[in-house]
């Protein structure tokens, strides 16, 4: 499943369908299929993804380019590890830019 985060400031954020639960959960958002972050949510939205973002860069070491890491994915497969940060910042941005705008932001599958 993915999920597709938009707002009118900016272009569309589309993430899978875990990765967007875990981010909305960060959030303080309901994991769901629908929803919205309200222009009077964003501030707090971003400062809890900035958060999380920097407790994850404390605790987890810096991975070499080099070497390859796996995580399990929702089905039982697996695919390399992307950190918090990375998956993060893309959606802390469209939130931002939503902010600047004031704009909601929406997301749905």
């Amino acid at each position: 499943m993915l999920v597709v985060f938009k707002s009118k400031a900016a272009g569309d954020v589309m993430m899978f369908g875990d990765v967007a639960m875990k981010l909305m959960e960060i959030m303080g958002k309901a994991a769901t299929e629908q929803g919205i972050v309200t222009v009077e949510q964003l501030p707090g939205a971003i400062a809890r993804l900035k958060a999380a973002v920097a407790q994850d860069k404390t605790e987890k070491p810096v991975i070499d380019h080099d070497e390859r890491i796996f995580e399990k994915t929702p089905e039982g497969g697996k695919r390399e590890y992307v950190s918090l940060a990375r998956r993060a910042v893309p959606l802390i941005e469209l939130l931002e830019f939503s902010l600047k705008e004031e704009v909601p932001v929406t997301w749905g599958v």
